[in-house]
């Protein structure tokens, strides 16, 4: 048997030590650039690199293929040091055809390597393309370490003794760019011949075939004359422990299925596919064996319902949806909120508004979430940061909404759910317990009171069934203790105070504001997926002698209890969104601060030198 050393042996060429590369690989979406980006991804996380992804996807099902709009990208940055983003340039772009360069050229370092599949590079590709001339001999690439390959005919020459048409040789090609990059960055190629092995089992001749592409990319980088050294990137130094990379959506199912366990209690999830939420409800229906139950609902109104249903009778109850389910959803999740039922409401965010950007990221969601149900219905709202903060963000959610019997938002958005990151693994130990009491069985008698209230203003969880414990619920006002109708003015006022009371009881639960940086001059204040850009602009500017300090708000409704106190301490306030402004505004309403906006609604995520480019011009413009 040939080793795997044999077939891909160690480059010859001279090797540059590097902390760190960012890749962007390009084309149609037939052309596999997801599967390339996240082999590369595991293989580098495997690699003991830090990592940090960007996915993006066409917005259309079916996108024209070879046009601007049907490009399919994905970033991958991986590092010897702590990263928080998926790099701002590029060090090297692969594009498999013409509308992948001129979408995406502009992102490439000027000392970076464009990697082109020539065999696309004719007029018909121009056309789709929308250009007039070949942009490898009109000037555009000029000045950039272009290397043009005949991918597709290379890969047909590698694979054509496996016997396969040409359509489905062509298919193998992303194999021969992931052997190219692969070599040329110094990549362990065994995860990825493990996973041919395993994805094409059934398939052996398409297994051979994404072998030797595989094998044939391996061989051009180090056969032809056009890379004079390839890159080493040493493994990062984080901190001890096992870790495995995570995708957010992926994170948090398993955070759910966490907090069901600790909770003593089956999980429901009642859904309705939309992107980009609908992988937790298949990472979740995959694990029926946590005592998960899955419900693909008719419509976004009928999951809502089904899991009010869930939550009344006693199960760990959550829905998940983005922006226009959510809108569908107000009317339920204003009933759970006058029912005060524990239950979960995740929003994974993309852009808007109706339909808008379905496959794109955006903060767009907050002021729905904060305000988009009718009458007053607040609800406890907590954003999750990253993708491996997913998994801890849906414990902490389910901890608030049983300690203080409502239903909770989780925001997540596209870039945090599709995104990936190494993620280390909890020891179950240290994860806390949630201890869940359910009134027993009523023996003596006496009228069973809904809406007695402990000390964190939470109503008792009957489960249905239990003797003596037979009560109404339903959207019509209560009467506080006994839960009857009541049409009392004094009532009802006294029922809105208190359901917002113990919204803003939450704050005791959640803990103080932590800054990092300097606790004087400009104050970033961020929420959400713009965390890892904002975190490293402040510490770069900071390392650039700027005073600047940092405050990123994961539970955002209440605010931490601390937060008008450390904003007091800072001249100005700068506020970053992916959205025209509305963290902001809660701001500017709840502590009357003058707080200048960074707005960004392109369906992208920051870039830290956008950030850190604010950063110094509010600075600057104080001490004039």
């Amino acid at each position: 048997m040939i080793s795997v050393s044999d077939q891909f042996p160690p480059t010859n060429k001279p090797s540059e030590s590097v902390t760190g590369v960012t890749v962007r690989l390009a084309g149609d979406s037939g052309d596999g650039m997801q599967l390339l980006g996240t082999q590369l991804t595991n293989t580098s996380a495997l690699s003991g690199n830090d990592v940090a992804t960007f996915p993006d996807f066409p917005a259309e099902i079916r996108a024209p293929i070879g046009t601007r709009a049907g490009v399919s990208g994905f970033q991958v940055r991986f590092s010897s040091e702590d990263i928080f983003t998926p790099g701002d340039g590029l060090d090297a772009l692969i594009c498999m055809n013409p509308a992948a360069l001129v979408t995406n050229l502009q992102d490439l370092k000027k000392t970076g390597i464009l990697i082109v599949n020539t065999d696309n590079f004719d007029k018909k590709g121009f056309k789709l393309a929308k250009l007039d001339t070949n942009p490898l001999e009109d000037g555009t690439v000029e000045g950039y370490r272009t290397i043009e390959v005949p991918m597709s005919t290379l890969t047909r020459g590698a694979v054509e003794k496996t016997g396969l048409s040409s359509k489905l040789a062509d298919r193998c090609k992303n194999f021969f760019a992931m052997g190219l990059v692969f070599w040329l960055y110094g990549r362990d190629v065994e995860p990825t011949l493990r996973f041919i092995e395993a994805k094409f089992s059934k398939k052996p001749e398409i297994a051979e075939a994404n072998r030797l592409a595989l094998k044939s990319g391996w061989a051009y980088g180090e056969t032809t004359e056009a890379f004079a050294s390839t890159y080493q990137v040493a493994a990062a130094k984080l901190p001890p422990g096992k870790y495995r990379n995570v995708m957010g959506n992926q994170a948090l199912a398993w955070g759910l299925i966490a907090a069901a366990k600790l909770s003593d209690k089956e999980l429901f999830l009642g859904s309705y596919p939309i992107t980009p939420a609908s992988d937790i409800l298949h990472e979740l229906s995959k694990h029926k064996n946590f005592g998960v139950r899955t419900f693909q609902a008719e419509d976004e109104i009928a999951a809502v319902c089904s899991t009010i249903g869930a939550a009344f009778g006693g199960s760990m109850a959550i829905t998940t949806s983005s922006g226009p389910g959510i809108a569908l959803k107000g009317e339920g999740m204003g009933l759970g909120m006058i029912l005060e039922l524990p239950m979960l409401i995740i929003d994974v965010q993309r852009g808007g508004p109706s339909t808008g950007l379905p496959t794109k990221t955006e903060q767009s969601d907050l002021l729905m979430a904060m305000h988009g149900r009718n009458g007053e219905s607040p609800l406890p709202i907590i954003a999750a940061r990253s993708p491996a903060d997913c998994f801890q963000t849906a414990i902490e959610a389910w901890q608030v909404a049983t300690r203080y019997m409502t239903p909770v938002m989780i925001l997540s958005d596209g870039y945090i759910a599709n995104g990936a990151e190494p993620w280390k693994i909890p020891d179950v130990s240290d994860l806390p317990e949630i201890k869940i009491e359910h009134p027993g069985p009523n023996e003596n008698g006496e009228p069973f009171h809904p809406y007695t209230r402990n000390e964190n203003l939470a109503r008792p969880w009957a489960i249905p069934g239990t003797k003596g414990l037979m009560h109404r619920v339903g959207g019509l006002e209560k009467k506080d203790g006994s839960g009857e109708v009541s049409y009392d003015p004094d009532n009802h006022q006294h029922m809105v105070e208190t359901r917002a009371k113990k919204v803003q009881m939450a704050a005791d639960f959640i803990g103080p504001a932590e800054v990092f940086g300097k606790d004087s001059g400009t104050l970033v204040i961020s929420w959400g997926g713009t965390y890892g850009a904002c975190h490293t602009a402040v510490e770069q500017c900071i390392s650039q002698g700027v005073d600047v300090g940092h405050v990123h708000l994961r539970w955002i409704n209440p605010f931490p209890k601390n937060l008008g106190e450390v904003i007091a301490k800072y001249d100005r306030v700068l506020v970053p969104e992916l959205n025209n402004g509305q963290l902001r505004l809660l701001l500017k309403n709840e502590f009357v601060i003058d707080a200048i906006g960074l707005n960004k609604i392109k369906g992208k995520p920051f870039h830290v030198s956008e950030l850190m480019e604010k950063i110094h011009e509010v600075s600057a413009a104080a001490t004039v």
